[in-house]
Order: structure tokens, then C-alpha cells, then sequence
């Protein structure tokens, strides 16, 4: 009986895990919030980060800013990986909203996420450093459409 009942398992677990891997796969690769249903929420959380592209010049980039973009979620966002506690990321979207967020430890943030209109957009990001001169470089802004050499 016990031979049985491995046997049973086994045969169970083979035909059940790879559709349970792949139902679980969809509903998680699947973004959770297209377009409006993304503004202010994190990319992380709706899933928006597995298909992001990255813009980030890498010239003159003092902070090492980017803008990320979610073409199935239809939203941008902008992180800062080289800045210092109290530095600014922001993202605006033209004819849109803008995100702010604010490093609070380490060196590294990331806004939630601004909406992208259909079509054509214009989006800006900016790393803004904390007053107390801590970090060790200007406020610094990129420029992106979506037209622009994502990777």
C-alpha cells in the first residue's frame, strides 16, 4: 500500500508541478494594473519590473539615474542607484503626473509608477541631492520618449 501511495505521489507531482509552475508563472508575470490602474503603485508589486526596459545615459551620469518603462503596464518610473540619504528621485510623464520619492537608506530609491498615454509621451527624471552637501553632485535630469533606446 505505501508502494502505491509513492507511486500515486510521484506521478501526481510530475503531471501537477510544471502546470502548477506555469499557472503560476502567468499570474505572476501577468502586470496587475495596465495604464491609469498603475499611477502611485510600486512596479515591484504589480509586476511591472519583469518586462522594463531601462534608459540610462551613461555619460555624465553622476548618480547613476535611470527611467524604467513598462510597455505592458503602460507606466515609467525613475531610480537612482548613487545617491546619498535625503537625496530626491522624481519622474513626471508630460501632460502627466509626478512621482517623488526619497532615499532614506543606502544609496539607491525608486518612485512608484506615472501612467503613460497611449501612443506618443515625453517623460523626465531628476536626482536631486539632499541640501546638507552630502552628495557629490548637482541636481541632474534625463529626458526620454518612447521612441528612445530602451534596454
Amino acid at each position: 500500500m505505501a508502494l502505491v501511495a509513492a507511486a500515486v505521489g510521484a506521478v501526481s507531482a510530475a503531471v501537477l508541478t510544471p502546470l502548477g509552475d506555469h499557472w503560476m508563472k502567468a499570474l505572476l508575470d501577468d502586470p496587475t494594473c495596465p495604464g491609469e490602474a498603475c499611477e502611485g503603485k510600486s512596479p515591484q508589486n504589480q509586476g511591472c519590473a519583469e518586462d522594463a526596459r531601462t534608459f540610462k545615459p551613461t555619460a555624465d551620469n553622476p548618480a547613476l539615474l535611470q527611467i524604467r518603462y513598462s510597455e505592458d503596464c503602460k507606466a515609467v518610473w525613475a531610480r537612482i542607484q548613487q545617491g546619498s540619504k535625503g537625496d530626491l528621485v522624481t519622474v513626471k510623464v508630460d501632460g502627466g503626473t509626478k512621482r517623488t520619492a526619497e532615499i532614506e537608506y543606502g544609496n539607491d530609491k525608486f518612485t512608484n509608477m506615472v501612467a503613460t498615454p497611449d501612443g506618443e509621451f515625453q517623460v523626465s527624471a531628476c536626482a536631486i541631492p539632499e541640501s546638507s552637501g552630502e552628495s557629490t553632485y548637482g541636481t541632474y535630469c534625463v529626458h526620454a520618449t518612447e521612441a528612445t533606446a530602451w534596454r
